[in-house]
């Protein structure tokens, strides 16, 4: 038995995208920017997914920019913006709690003159909203904020957000990094003020390698990879045809049973959160009710380092994550923990586990009675 519980760091690959993929690869390999017929069916790819993408977020096709994946997202909607209304000012607000891709894409922008407010957030994660209704000034170009914190699943108020900002300062621009919410939680960018907001392929079935930014129509963002101009000029860099076909697959997929499989992820976390929590010292970060996502749980175990329980369970072929797995290939302090006060012995003792729509209650059960049988033997061992 195989219990694969690590879906925020990355999902299976939709056997549907692969064999499309395959076929792109193989046979409609042309570069999309070639006059033949080749070319044309390359293109036809992108317009097909871009298509796709935008139906789902009810916005425009050209709205939609294919990248690499969620960090270059991040970076081009942080940087772009920032270098496009540095006139206008160099104010720029976000969270202590944000991937290192905004991390530290904002800590590229300070050492070149910007200003960054970092707003408080509470014990659960979820930002003060008075405060950044205190912090929004004249020259506030920016205001980028997560959508789903990827250790703990906070569900940020995105919504009353963008109705504070865009009362405070109708020209200050709205970032949303929904990596982690995408497919798993309503977003329309139109409808919630959201002016840039940024997806990985991989977080939803779709292949590695694969993302989008979707730029409002109304926004000015300067590229950071220049060349031939592809994507209106956004982003230049031949398109990688075979992982933007597999994300049009996997976008298209998720969203045809959106409310089924919500409710099926719900489900699964309810019943992990009531079943992990009868372990002797084990507790959990972040919000439980709707202010949590349906798909991420932070589990701490007192006594136990996250490091050595990952790797007993995965001993077990049970497989979970200690912290971001974005962040470095070594499990370090989370800045999230951190942020939220979690007692300084927790810190280096928390595991994520976070589902898919493909995890089955029998993968819980087993990665459950995993967990109840070798916590305590670890809790035993490190005892004093």
């Amino acid at each position: 038995m195989e219990a694969y519980l690590d879906n925020s760091a990355t999902t299976k690959c939709s056997s549907k995208a692969v064999k499309l993929m395959t076929k792109v690869l193989t046979e409609d390999y042309g570069n999309p920017s070639s006059l033949h017929n080749k070319g044309m069916d390359g293109e036809n790819y992108l317009r097909d997914a871009r298509s796709i993408i935008a139906k789902s977020l009810k916005v425009n096709d050209k709205e939609i920019i294919f990248t690499s994946g969620g960090t270059e997202s991040n970076n081009l909607a942080l940087i772009g913006t920032a270098m496009a209304y540095k006139r206008r000012g160099m104010h720029i607000i976000s969270t202590p709690i944000e991937h290192p891709s905004v991390a530290n894409p904002l800590a590229f922008l300070e050492e070149r003159g910007f200003e960054i407010t970092y707003l408080p957030v509470d014990h659960s994660g979820l930002i003060d909203l008075k405060a950044l209704s205190d912090e929004i000034r004249p020259d506030t170009i920016l205001v980028s904020i997560m959508h789903v914190n990827n250790e703990i699943g906070a569900v940020e108020p995105i919504k009353e957000a963008a109705n504070i900002i865009k009362q405070k300062n109708s020209t200050t621009l709205f970032h949303v990094d929904a990596i982690q919410s995408y497919g798993k939680l309503e977003i329309l960018p139109k409808k919630m003020n959201i002016d840039l907001l940024s997806v990985s392929g991989h977080k939803i079935h779709g292949p590695k390698g694969s993302g989008f930014l979707y730029i409002s129509e109304k926004v000015n963002c300067k590229p950071i990879l220049l060349g031939g101009g592809q994507e209106l000029g956004y982003r230049s860099g031949t398109e990688n045809v075979p992982a933007i076909a597999g994300l049009g697959v996997a976008v298209e997929e998720i969203f045809k049973k959106f409310e089924k499989n919500q409710n099926q992820l719900y489900e699964l976390k309810d019943y992990f959160v009531d079943e992990v929590q009868k372990i002797d010292g084990v507790s959990l970060n972040g919000p439980l009710d709707v202010h949590g996502a349906p798909h991420i749980i932070s589990v701490s175990v007192e006594g136990v380092r996250a490091e050595v329980l990952l790797h007993a369970l995965e001993e077990k072929y049970v497989y979970v994550s200690a912290g971001s797995a974005c962040s470095s290939n070594k499990p370090a302090l989370s800045k999230t923990l951190k942020a939220i006060g979690l007692n300084n012995n927790l810190l280096d003792s928390t595991v994520r586990v976070s589902f898919s729509v493909h995890t089955t209650k029998e993968e819980v059960d087993y990665a459950l009675e995993q967990m109840q049988e070798i916590i305590p033997k670890l809790q035993k061992y490190t005892r004093h």
